[in-house]
């Protein structure tokens, strides 16, 4: 199984390129040609080895929950000319991330068992446990870090005070924020699956705010199995759940948090296949089909010719 780690595409009117941690994004005349590598971050650290099929399974969960929301927001999709790849209209990006949390865990948990009652200026409850639900959402938006740096909480109220949106834009991004973990809610229900966390990014196109980049994947969201949740909250037992977190815990199994100094565990092939069915593993219970491997023997060739071939037509 090959892996694509890196990309330098030079399509026709290309007139840039972005390498982000796990997406290399190409600026064509006015569109984003958005290229899933299997880069594999966690801490905010991209890991030395890539993941066989996750940047397809992530492009196509993705592409498939930005055509179920568009009646909720405009998005930035216009088609997906390879199993990888994302072709959009380029928005001028919001410089924060909508992070909108159904349950109390990961960060907002260790947080919260460290004493924190206030994320992002908003007030959590005494003597909630761990995986348990909020009475509503809430919003606990993040700003987007440069490759490197760690995203920082920042509440409404700083974003306002910094000029990062105007009050009527953020109040629409709180809007679709909602709107959109609702109807992810009400589709991992189908799949009997629980909608934990999730992010969303925003940017504006013409002047109208529209949905941006991934949503409701497992590398941007959390889901528990629905089957068995109320059981294991109420004995205090660790949530099953469909996520990268079992990345993540992996990681801090072997004594890496990201932090300087740590050496990231060595990531055989072992490792990287169970990664890679485990991945295969959410693509299907996220979208309730069969995954198929699609054609890997050179990826940045395929790539290459079916993108061009969209460009071109």
């Amino acid at each position: 199984m090959s892996a694509l780690t890196a990309t330098e595409f030079n399509f026709p009117g290309q007139t840039g390129v972005y390498h982000g941690k796990v997406r290399d994004v190409y600026f064509v005349d006015d569109k984003l040609v958005m290229v899933a590598t299997d880069r594999i971050s966690a801490f905010d650290v991209v890991l030395p080895k890539g993941i066989p099929f996750k940047g397809q399974m992530l492009n196509q969960i993705a592409a498939k929950f930005l055509d179920a929301t568009q009646d909720i927001c405009p998005n930035w999709k216009l088609a997906t000319p390879d199993p990888m790849v994302t072709v959009g209209v380029k928005c001028e990006g919001f410089a924060v991330e909508m992070i909108v949390r159904g349950y109390l865990c990961g960060s907002a948990w260790r947080a919260y068992k460290s004493g924190v009652r206030e994320i992002c200026g908003v007030r959590l409850p005494d003597g909630m446990r761990e995986n348990e639900k909020f009475p509503t959402p809430i919003i606990t938006p993040t700003t987007k870090a440069e490759i490197g740096e760690h995203d920082a909480d920042i509440s409404k109220e700083e974003i306002l005070a910094q000029g990062l949106a105007t009050p009527e834009e953020y109040a629409l991004l709180e809007k679709y924020t909602l709107a959109l973990f609702e109807r992810g809610t009400q589709m991992a229900a189908e799949r009997g699956l629980i909608l934990v966390d999730t992010k969303y990014e925003f940017g504006k196109h013409n002047g109208e705010i529209y949905l941006m980049d991934e949503i409701h994947t497992p590398d941007s969201s959390r889901y528990f199995y629905s089957e068995g949740y109320q059981e294991r909250f109420e004995a205090g037992e660790p949530q099953k759940q469909l996520s990268k977190e079992f990345v993540r815990e992996w990681l801090m199994d072997n004594g890496f948090q990201g932090q300087e100094g740590q050496q990231v565990p060595e990531m055989t092939d072992e490792i990287v296949a169970g990664i890679s069915a485990r991945y295969i593993e959410l693509y299907e219970h996220i979208t309730g089909e069969t995954f198929n491997k699609e054609a890997d023997e050179n990826l940045a060739a395929r790539i290459e010719g079916n993108v061009t071939a969209y460009l071109t037509k």
